[in-house]
């Protein structure tokens, strides 16, 4: 029965269109498409709100360097240009050997960090020996060695650890990673501002592309035009 209902060509219902006296206006919108105009206009009407609620509590006599640092030029906050140029270029060349000089500290503390933390996680994960070497002077004596190791039951077990000791190693291992990606981190700052440094000596120089350079690397490689030394 419903092959035979199937069968039977039924009518395609369609999307109504746009009115012909209302072409010009486009689309005839639907339900979704209202439903997203309407919020858009909302959240609109939203954050103007909020903005002039801050603008009435806002106190008139409140002072913030932006108002002498910066000016209103054609309605955009611009800084003033002696801001800029606080420093001379031998200035701004000094507080980057200092700021590099803090990273490259940084990165000796944090390498002699991990290597001592790798030592320790190291003694803790060897695993120690639990044999003991007798030494007998004939098979009688070795015999009776034999019989008393087999009756004794002292022998310490150290297979069994606390969880807690195996937390307390995880956490450790977890720290050992962070302070790797620490000083990965800090080593690529490094050679950031040491390049930045060089290229603000002076001399030509030029970018280097990748078929002029013989081990392709993902830091820009720099060749300064030689010049003859006096």
């Amino acid at each position: 029965m419903s092959s035979l209902r199937n069968s039977i060509p039924r009518r395609a219902h369609k999307e109504r269109a746009q009115p012909e006296s209302r072409k010009k206006y486009g689309l005839l919108e639907k339900h979704k498409d209202h439903i997203v105009r309407a919020t858009a206009y909302h959240r609109k009407e939203d954050f103007i709100r909020n903005l002039k609620e801050k603008a009435s509590f806002k106190n008139p006599d409140e002072f913030y360097f932006k108002m002498i640092n910066s000016k209103t030029v054609d309605g955009i906050h611009r800084p003033k240009p002696e801001v800029n140029n606080k420093y001379t270029e031998e200035e701004r060349m000094l507080l980057k050997h200092k700021d590099m000089g803090y990273i490259f500290q940084a990165v000796q503390s944090e390498r002699k960090k991990v290597e001592r933390l790798s030592s320790t996680l190291h003694a803790v994960d060897e695993k120690r020996s639990n044999k003991h070497i007798y030494f007998a002077e004939d098979r009688e004596e070795a015999k009776e060695i034999r019989s008393r190791i087999g009756q004794s039951s002292s022998t310490p077990q150290f297979g069994n650890i606390p969880s807690r000791i195996k937390r307390k190693t995880a956490s450790s291992y977890k720290e050992l990673e962070s302070r790797k990606e620490r000083v990965k981190n800090l080593e690529k700052l490094y050679a950031d501002m040491a390049l930045q440094k060089e290229l603000k000596k002076p001399g030509r120089k030029r970018k280097l592309r990748e078929e002029e350079m013989v081990n392709s690397v993902k830091q820009p490689v720099y060749k300064w035009r030689a010049q003859r030394k006096r």
